[in-house]
């Protein structure tokens, strides 16, 4: 009583088929698997930033690129 069987699912296809349409309901698939393929290329896109980033490469923040050089001060008691 808990599950449901074929024709119950089949009666849920016809039914939003029915009322959406099957030309809206690819667009809707198309809409969808364009979005996951762009989240999977943010993902590798942001996964490559993080090594680049840790080599020192330049970073685009907000559209600019940011290019510097940091260098360290020693604390050594003969720089005093």
């Amino acid at each position: 009583m808990g599950s449901f069987s074929i024709w119950h699912w089949a009666i849920v296809l016809v039914i939003v088929l029915l009322v959406f349409g099957t030309k809206k309901l690819r667009n809707i698939g198309a809409d969808l698997g364009g979005a996951v393929r762009g989240f999977k290329d943010g993902i590798k896109e942001g996964s490559s930033d993080q090594s680049t980033d840790a080599v020192g490469s330049p970073q685009a923040a907000n559209g600019k690129l940011i290019d510097a050089v940091f260098s360290e001060k020693s604390k050594s008691p003969a720089a005093r």
